[in-house]
């Protein structure tokens, strides 16, 4: 990354960082385990969804999980099947209890890719970003390891060892304006930026992280 990327990325990130994140709550994770029954259909017992098309949420932050449900019942995000489940909770403090309890669990991990090349030149975007395209390094918001900025906030997520499938669907989702819940609308600009095969490479290796 140039130092002009560089420095437009980090000015970003502290105007985001001190005007966006949510407040930090209490959520009683012991509570939220068994208030998440309903989720567990789709993300797992602990998080780890059994299928590849629902997002783990296995040490996601518990202000991005409470961030995103509270974005689909107000129809910032759209998916027929998460809008009438984030509808279903209405208490304030189960949504928080729910998201403490996936936040608690053992941070979701990705194997190792099957496919070195691929995975090569996606860590190569990820670290380093794309510059002769303007495209930033995904660790500049989420991490060298994938696991975010910190735990305190609703912005920039644990994308380290998600599933390929739904990491792809979202750059794709950001890409054509399906999903615009992004903060300063920054993913959609980045990954308008990015072909299909640059999309691939990089979720390739996020989900092997």
């Amino acid at each position: 990354m140039n130092k002009n990327m560089k420095f437009s990325i980090n000015a970003l990130l502290i105007a985001l960082l001190s005007t966006g994140a949510v407040q930090a709550a209490v959520g009683d994770p012991k509570a939220g385990k068994e208030k998440s029954a309903m989720c567990q259909g789709c993300h797992g017992e602990v998080g780890i969804s059994p299928a590849p098309n629902f997002p783990h949420l296995a040490g996601q932050f518990q202000q991005y999980i409470e961030r995103q449900v509270l974005d689909f019942q107000n129809a910032k995000r759209a998916d027929p099947v998460m809008a009438p489940m984030a509808a279903a909770v209405t208490d304030p403090q189960d949504l928080k209890d729910i998201a403490a309890y996936f936040a608690s669990q053992k941070k979701m991990t990705g194997a190792p890719s099957s496919n070195k090349d691929l995975a090569e030149k996606g860590e190569t975007i990820y670290h380093q970003g794309i510059v002769d395209t303007g495209v930033y390094a995904c660790a500049s918001c989420h991490g060298k390891d994938g696991r975010g900025q910190s735990p305190n906030n609703s912005l920039f997520p644990v994308i380290g060892g998600q599933t390929k499938d739904y990491l792809v669907k979202q750059l794709n989702d950001f890409r054509s304006g399906d999903r615009h819940n992004d903060p300063a609308g920054m993913m959609g600009g980045i990954a308008k930026k990015m072909t299909d095969a640059e999309i691939d490479a990089v979720a390739e290796y996020m989900s092997g992280m």
